[in-house]
C-alpha cells in the first residue's frame, strides 16, 4: 500500500469530498434493508468528523438510465446512515451545481452532506472531465472508500482526482487492499481458493493467477459443470457454457502439470426445477441424469472440501455453491460459510469476495466470525486476477 492514507493527510477544516460505496438494497418501503456497506464506510466518516473536517459523500445506486428516478434516490440511505453515525446527515437534491457547492461550505462540525446518486447524470460512467471537475469543487481534499467501485475509471474514482493535490484512501479502502493484497503477497500455507457462481468465463482469469500462489483450489456452483462436461460427463439440463468448454480442459490441463490440487465436486443435489418446486436428490457428479440440473454440491464434496479447508491457514472464497437463493439448495454454501468461521477461530486468515457469498455468509449470522469480507465482489475479483485498479491508481503516491 504505497499510497496515501487518510492517516496522512491534514483534515481539519477541510471539505472532505468522499467517495463512498452506498449501492445497497432498498426494501419494498424505501428503507435500506442491508446496512453491510453504510456500516462499513462510518470509520471514515468518523475520522474526518473527529479530526474538524467536514465529510461530503457521494456515491452511487443502482443503474438509472440517465435522469432522477425516485426508487435509486439516495435519500434513505441518509436516514440510516444518521442513525449509525448518531449525527446530523444533511441530503443534498444534487450532486453538482452551484447550490449544492453552498451547501458543502456551510456545514457546521459534527455534520455529514451526502449528495444525490451520481449516476443521475450519465457523465459519471463516461468519466466526463468536465463533470469531475464539478464534483472536485465539493471538497478540498479527496478520499476514496469505495473500494467496490475501485475498478472502475468513473468521474467519481478517476475522473475527478486529477483536480485534487492530495488524493487519499479510506479506512475501508486500506483496508480491503491490505487483505486481499496481502492474501495474494505472502499468504501463510496452505493457502486455498474457494470458487462457486454460474459461469467459469468470469473466473478463468482468476483461476489462472491462483495457480502460482494456492496450494488447493475448490470448485463448486454451476460452473463446475462446464468442466464436467470437458470431462466427458453427463450433465442433463445443468448449466453449461458450450464456448468455454476447451477453455475448461485448458484449464485441466494446467492445473495438472503444475501439480495445484484443483477440486470439483464429486456428488451434486439435482432437481427437475430450479425454483425448489419439484424433489431434490443427491447423485455422483457423473451420473447426472437426463432433464435435471445440477442445484448444489452434495453432503460428499462438503466432507471433501472439509478435509482441505480444516488444514488451511489462508483461504478466499469467492462465489456460492449451489443456487443458494432457493432455500433446497443453500445447504452447500452455509457449510461453507460455517467451515471458514470455524478455522477463523483457531486462527486462519478467512477472506470472503464479496456479493452473493457475502450475502451467504450474513444470511448464516457469522459475519463476525471470517476475518474479512469484502464490499465488492467485481473489484475483489479483479484485485485477485492480478489487475491494476483504476481507483486506486489515481490515488497520491505516499
Amino acid at each position: 500500500m504505497n499510497k496515501l492514507t487518510i492517516d496522512d493527510i491534514k483534515l481539519d477544516g477541510k471539505r472532505v469530498l468522499t467517495r463512498v460505496d452506498f449501492n445497497v438494497p432498498l426494501s419494498a418501503d424505501g428503507s435500506v434493508s442491508d446496512d453491510l456497506r453504510v456500516r462499513a464506510a462510518v470509520p471514515t466518516i468518523n475520522k474526518i468528523i473527529a479530526s474538524g473536517g467536514f465529510p461530503v459523500l457521494m456515491s452511487h445506486l443502482g443503474r438509472p438510465k440517465g435522469g432522477y428516478q425516485k426508487e435509486f434516490s439516495l435519500e434513505p440511505v441518509a436516514s440510516c446512515l444518521s442513525g449509525l453515525l448518531g449525527g446530523t446527515v444533511e441530503f443534498a437534491s444534487d450532486c453538482v451545481g452551484e447550490e449544492i457547492e453552498a451547501r458543502s461550505r456551510s456545514l457546521k462540525a459534527g455534520e455529514t452532506l451526502l449528495l444525490e446518486n451520481l449516476r443521475f447524470y450519465k457523465e459519471e460512467e463516461k468519466n466526463d472531465a468536465a463533470f469531475s471537475e464539478k464534483l472536485s469543487k465539493l471538497g478540498d481534499i479527496y478520499v476514496n472508500d469505495a473500494f467496490g467501485t475501485a475498478h472502475r475509471a468513473h468521474a467519481s474514482t478517476e475522473g475527478v482526482t486529477r483536480f485534487f493535490d492530495e488524493c487519499a484512501a479510506g479506512y475501508l479502502m486500506e483496508k480491503e487492499l491490505r487483505y486481499l493484497a496481502g492474501a495474494l503477497d505472502k499468504p501463510v500455507r496452505p493457502f486455498v481458493a474457494i470458487l462457486g457462481g454460474a459461469k467459469i468465463s468470469g473466473k478463468i482469469d482468476v483461476i489462472k493467477k491462483l495457480f502460482d500462489k494456492v496450494d488447493a483450489i475448490l470448485i463448486g456452483g454451476a460452473m463446475a459443470f462446464t468442466f464436467f462436461k470437458a470431462m466427458g460427463y453427463e450433465v442433463g439440463e445443468s448449466l453449461v457454457e458450450q464456448d468455454r468448454l476447451e477453455m475448461a480442459k485448458d484449464v485441466l490441463g494446467e492445473a495438472k502439470r503444475r501439480n495445484v490440487k484443483f477440486v470439483l465436486p464429486q456428488d451434486v443435489v439435482v432437481s427437475t426445477a430450479s425454483d425448489g418446486s419439484a424433489p431434490a436428490k443427491t447423485v455422483a457428479a457423473n451420473a447426472i441424469p437426463s432433464g435435471h440440473k445440477g442445484l448444489d454440491v452434495g453432503a460428499g464434496t462438503i466432507r471433501e472440501f472439509k478435509k482441505i479447508i480444516e488444514n488451511a491457514k489462508t483461504v478466499v472464497w469467492n462465489g456460492p455453491m449451489g443456487l443458494f437463493e432457493v432455500k433446497q439448495f443453500a445447504v452447500g454454501t452455509a457449510e461453507v460459510a460455517k467451515l471458514l468461521a470455524d478455522i477463523t477461530t483457531t486462527g486462519a486468515v478467512t477472506i470472503v469476495g464479496g456479493g452473493d457469498s457475502a450475502s451467504a455468509v450474513a444470511e448464516a449470522g457469522l459475519e463476525d466470525r471470517i476475518t474479512h469480507i469484502s464490499t465488492g465482489g467485481g473489484a475483489s475479483l479483479e484485485l485477485l486476477e492480478g489487475k491494476i485498479l483504476p481507483g486506486v491508481a489515481a490515488l497520491t503516491d505516499r
